[in-house]
């Protein structure tokens, strides 16, 4: 793939996930040359985004643009939904607010703005949606009610996500070489070269016009988790990817580009305690995530609740609760249920993999789970003591909340007194690093004083400014798309 002769590419991409092969396509459909190196093997190609449920936040103003999108629907299927709008000026302010503000404005406007677009494009692209009907709507007198801004999935998950692509790529003629780890990078006249560490040709030296960078965070490395996250991140399991080892992010840097964003914060869940360390790559999707814990409570090894499982929707604080865990004693943590809830639990409680106890008493439960009894006991009299009543609906924040218990729950409180009690073992799992490098909204890498490098772009993960110690389910892959995308556009323009 890599052998002497061959034309130099007019674009080298790095990485190939979804935002990477997004800029290949978009390139390519500019009649650039592109030449994708990949770091992972062919059997273990897709990045983070082969790991995903294809889950993809978008702004739309109803049913009739998401339709656009899933053409495929029928008037039958459309009667059935009941779907709130969710425009570009909600999707803006959710980032900036889950930022705390700091969030790069202009980044989070294009995001949102462009979503809708970038779906057709997606679309136009071979890949192919559908409503997200098992985790994010609710069905109730024939009716589903969708909530929290997050309605459609890619067919397949993230691997139907990634096969789609891979297979426009390589029709519109991307070349993509496996085994190719990018170990530096410096400009060479008009263009760049990059050097490359390939499994089957060794050392080499490649030139392109331009390079867009897209092989993600540093997730995967123990060593830079340890130096930005602190060192109990050290320990903590990966949900996808080995490959992302900070590698783009490393060579950044030398270019003239410049850190942006949460470099301490990082996508974080709680996922079954006996998860393996990296990705499974026997199941599609993420088979191992526990995101129920909004219906139930959630203590420590010591018995103690430590988060406020109710604050908001579950895909507004999942991202977080994983940092918590990882902060709580030996890093365990049990999600509780009893049977008022245990019909409204996601499929993955269900699966013969997930991790859990059963037992008619919460003392019988503490010590299946190697709680201390009595203070599991107190835990959850002091909570059902606090429980307010009122009417529980968990298609919106009903506002059933505790008083007098710290840390509240501040909607979906249910008292935990309808045995048989299920108990779900959970440590932290991390899925993507938050820190990244400055780029403007064409995904041009930015310098010192904010000036376009030429012909240096990023993508996914690597686009530092959007994510800062939350994120709302399903942007990180409408970010890699839509970065990916204009990223793609610009370098396949300039380098004509």
């Amino acid at each position: 793939m890599l052998e002497e002769g061959r034309p130099e590419p007019d674009v080298i991409v790095v990485g190939a996930g979804n935002a990477a092969l997004c800029a290949a396509i978009a390139a390519r459909l500019q009649e650039a040359s592109v030449l994708v190196l990949e770091a992972a093997p062919f059997e273990r190609r897709g990045g983070n985004s082969w790991f995903t449920d294809g889950a993809i936040r978008f702004a739309h103003q109803g049913l009739a643009d998401v339709r656009t999108v899933i053409p495929e629907m029928t008037d039958d299927e459309a009667a059935r939904i009941d779907l709130p709008p969710y425009p570009a000026a909600d999707f803006e302010a959710e980032l900036m607010e889950m930022s705390g503000g700091r969030a790069d404005r202009e980044l989070a406007m294009v995001l949102a703005t462009d979503s809708l677009g970038t779906m057709r494009w997606l679309r136009d692209q071979s890949v192919r949606f559908a409503m997200l009907y098992d985790n994010q709507a609710f069905h109730h007198a024939g009716r589903h009610h969708f909530w929290g801004g997050l309605s459609v999935k890619s067919i397949g998950r993230g691997i139907g996500l990634v096969d789609a692509l891979f297979a426009r790529a390589e029709a519109l003629g991307v070349r993509v070489a496996y085994g190719c780890r990018v170990t530096a990078m410096s400009r060479s006249g008009s263009g760049w070269r990059v050097e490359v560490e390939s499994e089957l040709e060794g050392s080499l030296s490649i030139r392109g016009g331009a390079v867009i960078l897209a092989c993600g965070g540093f997730e995967a490395s123990g060593e830079l988790r340890r130096e930005h996250l602190g060192p109990a991140w050290e320990e903590a399991l990966v949900r996808g990817t080995e490959y992302n080892r900070g590698d783009g992010l490393m060579m950044a840097p030398t270019v003239g580009g410049i850190r942006a964003g949460c470099w301490s914060g990082c996508h974080a869940i709680a996922t079954d305690a006996a998860a393996p360390d990296f990705g499974d790559r026997q199941v599609p999707g993420d088979i191992y995530k526990k995101h129920s814990y909004p219906l139930g409570i959630v203590v420590n090894r010591d018995g103690q609740r430590f988060l406020d499982e109710g604050a908001d929707f579950r895909n507004y604080t999942y991202a977080k609760y994983g940092r918590a865990i990882l902060e709580q004693p030996g890093g365990l943590a049990y999600q509780l249920f009893d049977q008022q809830v245990v019909h409204l639990l996601r499929e993955e409680y269900g699966r013969p993999e997930a991790t859990s106890v059963i037992a008619d008493s919460i003392e019988a439960l503490a010590t299946g789970i190697g709680v201390d009894a009595t203070s599991l006991t107190a835990t959850v009299s002091a909570y059902n003591a606090g429980v307010e009543d009122g009417a529980f609906n968990p298609e919106r924040k009903d506002g059933k909340s505790t008083v007098g218990v710290s840390p509240p729950k501040s909607n979906w409180a249910l008292r935990l007194d309808q045995p048989p009690f299920l108990a779900y073992p959970v440590r932290c799992a991390i899925t993507f690093t938050f820190g990244g490098v400055a780029v403007d909204s064409s995904g041009r890498l930015l310098d010192g004083a904010r000036r376009p490098i030429p012909g240096i772009y990023a993508a996914g993960e690597m686009v530092g400014g959007l994510f800062f110690d939350n994120y709302p389910g399903g942007a990180g892959l409408i970010s890699g798309a839509t970065f990916g995308r204009r990223s793609g556009e610009h370098a396949g323009q300039w380098v004509r």
